[in-house]
């Protein structure tokens, strides 16, 4: 296929969620045509299931530039910039509306299901950046369909793709088996059956990130009106300084009163905790399950687990592409090292943009959390920085791709994640960015967060 026909193909975005109408609305604003393809019924398909989560950061920090560009004519207002919106909120008053502004530029029902590039697997060299990129997609109704493209921005993200329980990143023996009684989510204690599922039982919360403390928020107010309600916390790490975040130093105050809530929740005896347990089996108890470490400890029965121990990015329907992925993170290569939870560190990571985001497979790209790979912290206007970056690469505007056009707040956070049990000096360190919060008492769960 010539250069010429190529340029005429559309850009194709895999996925309708934050990032990937960001990426469409970016497109447009360069003059380029974009063809996003989402495998569910409607934009933001995975922020709808953590609808009743708030996010902590404010309406302000999670809509992009360009989409409110395309958006304005229609009459749509942003909401109150300082309002914080729950992924309910997200999806009905902007991720949907921009995705009805897009029309046809989106196609829903479509799964990707592979992508290459035309006439070649990964192993042919031969003219190989010449032909455009073919797209394996299935449609709701079971039809198999190919489109062609001039280059493609997967922002699938890695809702779908859970880490399990298990300490060494493969499911604990049992847990397929116990599947009636782990879930993977947040759990929506306002839905009647979710409520009573978790109202006066013992539920196990594994995993130690802002999803873990939205969990032991939520817990801690059901318990106040549900005797018997009580939260195990597991964590694979002990207790330092930073474990319940970045507390009143966190430049994004919802995120800091989140890890308070959790603190709160253990200080108040509604969740006990578990350090150093990495589980390597469940087992079952009569009705309930039985947790056993690494070191053979087994922790007393459970009615309910919550993993939220991270996710991972899917990269199977990639296999025929040349990505430069980090061997830990799955992240691009050039990210990586900004995101790595062994070392990341106080401060926040650095804006980035197309430098880091390209692969050998040029023209292809993994944005918004499918960047990240494995890594946690991901903010919405990260991905808004890498899309414009992209958009402006693509349309040939290398200064602006280059640019740096954020700012993002500091985490109040120093040490790595503590993936290990080991703590470092700084952590231990009661002073400085990483002191231990106060054990202050915050709203309810109403304000706790999930990653935007």
């Amino acid at each position: 296929m010539s250069e010429n026909t190529s340029a005429t193909l559309p850009i194709v975005v895999i996925g309708a969620g934050p990032s990937g109408l960001a990426a469409a609305a970016q497109l447009i604003d360069r003059g380029l045509e974009p063809l996003v393809l989402e495998a569910g019924q409607t934009a933001g398909t995975a922020v709808r299931e953590w609808a009743h989560v708030r996010l902590f950061s404010p309406w302000a920090e999670v809509t992009d530039p360009a989409a409110e560009k395309l958006l304005a004519p229609t009459g749509w207002v942003r909401p109150d910039s300082a309002a914080y919106p729950t992924g309910g909120d997200w999806a009905e008053h902007y991720l949907q509306p921009l995705a009805d502004v897009l029309g046809e530029r989106v196609r829903f029902g479509a799964r990707v299901t592979g992508v290459s590039r035309t006439g070649r697997d990964r192993v042919v060299d031969a003219d190989r950046d010449e032909q455009p990129f073919t797209i394996h997609i299935l449609r709701g109704d079971g039809r198999e369909e190919r489109i062609l493209a001039r280059a493609v921005i997967d922002a699938s993200g890695t809702w779908a793709t859970p880490s399990p329980l298990g300490g060494d990143g493969l499911p604990a023996l049992g847990e397929r088996a116990a599947a009636d009684h782990v879930s993977y989510r947040v759990p929506d204690l306002k839905d009647p059956a979710v409520r009573a599922r978790y109202a006066g039982k013992r539920t196990a919360i594994v995993g130690s990130g802002a999803s873990a403390f939205t969990a032991l928020a939520y817990l801690a107010d059901l318990a106040k009106q549900a005797p018997g309600t009580h939260a195990v916390w597991i964590l694979r790490r002990g207790i330092t300084g930073s474990t319940f975040g970045g507390g009143a130093d966190d430049q994004l105050p919802a995120r800091g009163a989140l890890g308070l809530a959790a603190k709160a929740a253990v200080d108040e005896g509604h969740a006990d905790v578990v350090t150093g347990f990495r589980t390597t089996a469940v087992e079952k108890s009569g009705a309930q399950l039985l947790l056993v470490g690494e070191d053979g400890r087994r922790l007393d029965p459970v009615d309910e687990v919550i993993g939220l121990t991270g996710f991972r990015p899917d990269l199977s329907f990639l296999d025929e592409l040349r990505l430069g992925l980090d061997e830990r993170l799955q992240a691009p290569v050039g990210l990586a090292p900004l995101i790595d939870p062994n070392v990341h560190s106080c401060g926040t990571v650095y804006p980035h943009g197309v430098k880091e985001l390209s692969h050998p497979e040029q023209g292809a790209y993994l944005v918004g959390m499918k960047s990240y790979g494995r890594a946690p912290t991901f903010l919405a206007m990260t991905g808004y920085e890498q899309v414009r970056s992209i958009a402006a690469a693509l349309a040939g505007d290398q200064d602006a791709a280059e640019r740096v056009e954020l700012t993002l707040p500091e985490t109040g956070v120093c040490g790595g994640a503590g993936l290990f049990d080991e703590p470092t000096a700084q952590t231990e360190d009661a002073g400085g960015c990483c002191g231990s919060p106060d054990a202050l008492r915050i709203g309810g769960p109403g304000t706790a967060a999930a990653g935007g």
